[in-house]
């Protein structure tokens, strides 16, 4: 049996719903609005965590509605929060990436899809050099309205920068 592990924020209550609609061995790692920071301490107790559980697959989850995410771009009453002042710094520039790149009527989802390709760029470049490397990493968003969960926009879609010739 697979084994997964998601990367899942405690405001959106997501255990429950992985739970019922995924059916391989989960296991969680909670940080607010998925701002978890890839320190040397932590990516260490990543890899142990890893290697003990035999995981195969790791997913970064996040509701559609999350508190953090929504605070970030709008009145900021958490960003006093430790560890939240620099998430929301670069949630609020993503989310003006997202305007100016790309047309869509759905700015939540693109801003999300930005920041959670963000936390999957930055795992894979801290398991890079280690024997986790080629272990797949993708992130979804939870619908409640419609009960399901979405793949995220791929990479290519939130970029950095766009250059056009």
């Amino acid at each position: 049996m697979q084994k997964q592990l998601y990367f899942i924020c405690p405001t959106d209550y997501l255990e429950r719903v992985i739970d019922n609609t995924f059916q391989q061995e989960k296991y969680y790692y909670t940080s607010l609005g998925n701002s978890i920071t890839f320190d040397v301490d932590t990516v260490g107790q990543l890899s142990e965590l890893l290697e003990a559980k035999n995981i195969s697959n790791i997913s970064f989850a996040l509701a559609y509605d999350n508190r953090i995410i929504r605070d970030a771009v709008a009145q900021q009453d958490y960003s006093k929060v430790s560890g939240l002042k620099e998430i929301y710094i670069r949630i609020v520039k993503q989310q003006k990436q997202a305007k100016h790149s790309w047309q869509t009527a759905d700015r939540q989802f693109l801003t999300l899809s930005y920041h959670l390709n963000s936390k999957i760029n930055e795992l894979k470049q801290v398991l890079s050099d280690t024997r986790f490397s080629p272990l797949p990493i993708n992130a979804i968003i939870y619908s409640r309205q419609l009960q399901q969960f979405s793949d995220i926009y791929p990479d290519l879609v939130c970029r950095e920068a766009v250059s056009l010739n």
